[in-house]
């Protein structure tokens, strides 16, 4: 009999298909908006408004649109999982040095995407991928 506390499947490969498909949906929905018109010219300025660069609002759109999609598909996800963590870890400094955000209402989705981040980091995509077929 399955207790209430026991897993109703215990498939780490399934668990990390969900986890991609959730985390590159996110990070394609916030990278999409920063690749082109209003969005990039909204991202540039603020990135220039805070004393970053404005060309790192672009290329985090492009690691956010092309990782996510690479996540979901589970290619080169040690990889992406890597520069999503650096990225969280950014954001997260950023929003409570420069913006004086709290973390409730603040930077709490940072913190959240940075745990599935990390996980994509250290264990990688699993057996329901491409990086599974590839040497």
């Amino acid at each position: 009999m399955i207790g209430i506390t026991d897993p109703i499947v215990s498939n780490p490969d399934l668990a990390l298909l969900a986890l991609r498909t959730i985390f590159g949906a996110a990070m394609i929905v916030h990278g999409y908006p920063k690749l082109s018109g209003e969005g990039r010219k909204k991202t540039e300025g603020f990135m220039k408004s805070v004393g970053i660069p404005p060309a790192l609002g672009f290329l985090t759109g492009v690691l956010e649109f092309v990782g996510g999609i690479a996540v979901i598909l589970g290619v080169l996800t040690v990889l992406a999982g890597t520069l999503f963590a650096l990225e969280m870890v950014a954001t997260t400094w950023l929003a409570q040095k420069k913006l004086g955000k709290k973390y409730v209402l603040g930077y709490e989705l940072d913190i959240a995407y940075l745990g599935g981040a990390i996980v994509l980091a250290l264990v990688g995509a699993g057996s329901i991928s491409v990086d599974a077929f590839l040497p």
